[in-house]
């Protein structure tokens, strides 16, 4: 999964690169695009690796980029390339301000730069949408072409993005190259003091967020920064003191798997444990094509473990002579959890 950060000058966006990367990124104007690579906790993991004794153990990753932002200080946009540099991420991340900065003379306003970034997203799309659709006529394209980006156009008119329109209004394997802006998963990340780290996103922001089909979570990048270096036991002392039970890497990746409604399989053995994401109500074909396009070609049907029987018996040679292993086919819906093997013939 790859996270955009991008905020305006001064919100705090790479102190928060820093919190979730534990990478020591200077903070500053800048124009380089910084990358850090986590892995996704999972203590399934950590428990069929001990099983296993694998030569590899594998975990689900998050890539986080910290876009650079305005070099205006008191910008209230984001310029073309900012946004441009955004669109290759799979989630966008909005870092706001909502603590003093003497380095500004606005104060913090993070109400105000959160629709000054919705607004900013939608009209660059609505750039794109109404460009195809004048292409589309001239050419005299496909009318259902036509009237799937009438529909986005009419969405966007009314200031709301496209990920609002459902799967079932808005077929989007035709739209994968124009890279929509307000088509990606947003989430927003409330950057206060210290103070205030703890307390609950507004709801003059949590209407927004709701509105928009984005979700939100609150932190103290400058505070949590500091507790990311330190020893676990340390962090959850250190924690407890601001009124926490989870650091800030934690709090994301929960809020971020459920804004994309993610989920984990499995595949395990001698050479390798590892943790397959994909999202919910995903069938076994498709999630075999995320190990290799190959299994997904030559699909045959897949052994199912769920991962707590598996634990319950202790075993594949116990689970099935218990009965509870599965054998399924192309259709069957992956849950959380399973432990998959392939059977496949290319």
């Amino acid at each position: 999964m790859k996270v955009g950060l991008v905020g305006f000058a001064g919100s705090g966006k790479t102190t928060v690169f820093n919190t979730l990367t534990g990478i020591g990124v200077p903070a500053g104007f800048g124009g380089d695009v910084h990358i850090g690579t986590v892995k996704v906790p999972d203590e399934r993991i950590d428990r069929l690796s001990r099983m296993f004794k694998p030569k590899k153990t594998t975990y689900a990753e998050i890539v986080f980029s910290d876009i650079p932002g305005e070099h205006g200080a008191e910008s209230k946009g984001l310029s073309r390339k900012a946004l441009d540099r955004i669109r290759e991420q799979d989630v966008l991340c909005l870092v706001l301000r909502d603590f003093p900065n003497p380095s500004l003379e606005r104060a913090a306003d993070p109400e105000a730069d959160l629709q000054a970034f919705l607004i900013e997203c939608i009209l660059a799309d609505l750039g794109i949408v109404e460009r195809r659709i004048d292409r589309a006529r001239k050419e005299k394209a496909d009318p259902l072409e036509v009237a799937m980006f009438e529909r986005m156009k009419a969405t966007l008119e009314q200031e709301l993005p496209i990920r609002v329109l459902s799967p079932h209004v808005l077929n989007r394997e035709p739209l994968r190259g124009y890279a929509l802006l307000t088509d990606r998963p947003l989430l927003v990340a409330l950057n206060r003091t210290e103070q205030e780290a703890a307390s609950p996103m507004p709801p003059a922001i949590s209407g927004m967020l709701e509105r928009h089909h984005a979700a939100g979570i609150v932190l103290s990048a400058s505070i949590e920064a500091e507790i990311a270096t330190m020893s676990k036991d340390d962090q959850a002392a250190f924690l407890a003191d601001y009124g926490l039970t989870d650091s800030a890497l934690t709090r994301f990746i929960r809020a971020a798997y459920e804004l994309l409604d993610l989920i984990s399989f499995f595949t395990v053995g001698e050479d390798e444990v590892r943790a397959w994401p994909i999202r919910r109500a995903t069938h076994a074909k498709q999630a075999a094509g995320r190990i290799h396009s190959d299994l997904e070609r030559g699909f045959i049907r897949t052994e199912v473990m769920p991962y707590d029987q598996f634990i319950k018996h202790g075993s594949e040679h116990a689970l099935r002579d218990a009965g509870a292993l599965k054998l399924e086919g192309k259709d069957y819906t992956v849950a959380d959890g399973d432990i998959l093997s392939i059977r496949f013939n290319v």
